[in-house]
């Protein structure tokens, strides 16, 4: 059985042995030294996605409660807008 992923953007596929890049079928470089499809930047020395990485803390934030994008507003002057796929830890309550 196969799976489908991303690194970096670029599709890859398992082929039972190895992830392979789907454009030119090479073996997938897990190390990601393919820069961001999106941004064209390689991740930080610390493997962060580099358009995301070291963000100030938040003070604004915005879910889109379903309806409209929400959005998260960092200290830095950052803005990330999107439909958010929100996962949170269970809190035990005693």
């Amino acid at each position: 059985m196969s799976g489908r992923t991303s690194l970096n953007g670029h599709q890859v596929y398992f082929d039972n042995k190895f992830w392979r890049y789907v454009d030119n079928d090479e073996i997938a470089d897990t190390k990601h030294e393919r820069p961001c499809i999106k941004c064209g930047k390689l991740p930080t020395d610390k493997e962060h996605d580099y358009c995301i990485s070291n963000l100030g803390y938040v003070i604004n934030a915005c879910c889109g409660h379903g309806v409209d994008k929400g959005y998260i507003q960092f200290n830095d002057g950052t803005i990330i807008r999107g439909y958010f796929e929100i996962e949170r830890p269970e809190v035990k309550n005693d």
